[in-house]
């Protein structure tokens, strides 16, 4: 008996040290800090139209889950893979210039360790930017069951552009002030990725964002930020602010009005009434946008595709425009 209670408080007193131990090795990176910002120029060929009407297109990706996307439920390699042939078949029927992704997957093992940034590319798309906002050697996400946790996660969001990129930079945004250190310690960065892309004689900006989704008050801060860089740029070249603002016009004090409500500000597809791009099956918001200055750009078609389905959670946004 006395060995009993021995072995018994030896394991005790080791619980502690071994859940701190899995706290520091889940929490970790796994990838070097040169790879979170980055422009890989791929192998591909690419047909570049020679008119003067460009396209870009926001997408929510949703690590190709579709409407599985956080929920503990299995998620077979089948699905991802017929995920990434539909928006892949509708991508290549579009043959879109620029793609703008939030929560595309580099190496994920919840998407079974698949670059859908470069078979993407693949596509035709020899320049793209990467930018990665969730680097976690263990997410112990959904909590319950652990069968269904997500495992190492390597994450971002993606700009593919048929045209040369010629720089690009990871900006990340205000994180949530009162959070507590274990919620920090995986989550995901929000960030604003901002892509420089030579098209012909001009040089366009891109502003690819992912903003807060849970707390309200950091996303303001959030998109103030976003808003207060676009317009560091919008005097001086052809700027378009893209992505998931997480926030609908319908909202009390709604987030993104500010920028809904900036002077000489376009709005692809926001007629009223607007379309909305959440949630894919059943769209009963708008929190995905394409804001662009219209004294350089001239927008010449918009709207939200369906195309898609429910490959994702959201609904893909997309623009035709001119440069002024």
């Amino acid at each position: 008996m006395k060995r009993f209670f021995k072995i018994l408080i030896s394991i005790i007193l080791s619980l502690p040290i071994a859940f701190v131990g899995f706290f520091f090795w889940a929490s970790s990176n796994v990838y070097p800090l040169e790879e979170y910002d980055k422009i890989i120029q791929t192998n591909i060929d690419n047909s570049v139209k020679n008119d003067s009407v460009f396209s870009l297109l926001t997408y929510n990706i949703g690590y190709l889950s579709g409407m599985t996307n956080n929920l503990p439920i299995a998620k077979p390699k089948s699905l991802f893979e017929g995920n990434l042939l539909k928006v892949k078949a509708v991508l290549k029927s579009l043959n879109i210039d620029i793609l703008a992704f939030q929560e595309i997957d580099y190496a994920s093992a919840r998407s079974f360790d698949l670059n859908q940034q470069l078979e993407i590319a693949e596509l035709g798309y020899p320049f793209v930017a990467q930018a990665v906002n969730w680097d976690k050697r263990y997410l112990p996400f959904p909590y319950y069951p652990i069968s269904m946790q997500f495992g190492q996660v390597y994450s971002g969001q993606s700009v593919l552009s048929h045209f040369p990129i010629k720089s690009q930079k990871r900006i990340v945004l205000e994180a949530v002030e009162d959070a507590p250190f274990y919620r920090n310690s995986f989550y995901l960065d929000r960030l604003a990725q901002v892509v420089e892309i030579q098209i012909k004689n001009s040089t366009v900006i891109v502003i690819n964002v992912h903003l807060e989704a849970f707390d309200k008050p950091t996303r303001a801060k959030q998109t103030k930020e976003v808003l207060d860089l676009y317009d560091t740029y919008k005097n001086e070249y052809p700027t378009l602010l893209v992505g998931d603002f997480n926030s609908d016009v319908k909202f009390p004090d709604a987030s993104i009005l500010p920028v809904i409500n900036s002077v000489d500000i376009g709005i692809a597809a926001f007629n009223h009434p607007y379309p909305n791009t959440f949630n894919s099956i059943n769209p009963h918001k708008r929190i995905d946008y394409i804001f662009y200055n219209k004294n350089f750009i001239e927008e010449t078609g918009s709207r939200v595709l369906t195309e898609m389905g429910d490959a994702s959670d959201h609904l893909p946004l997309m623009i035709h425009f001119k440069l002024k």
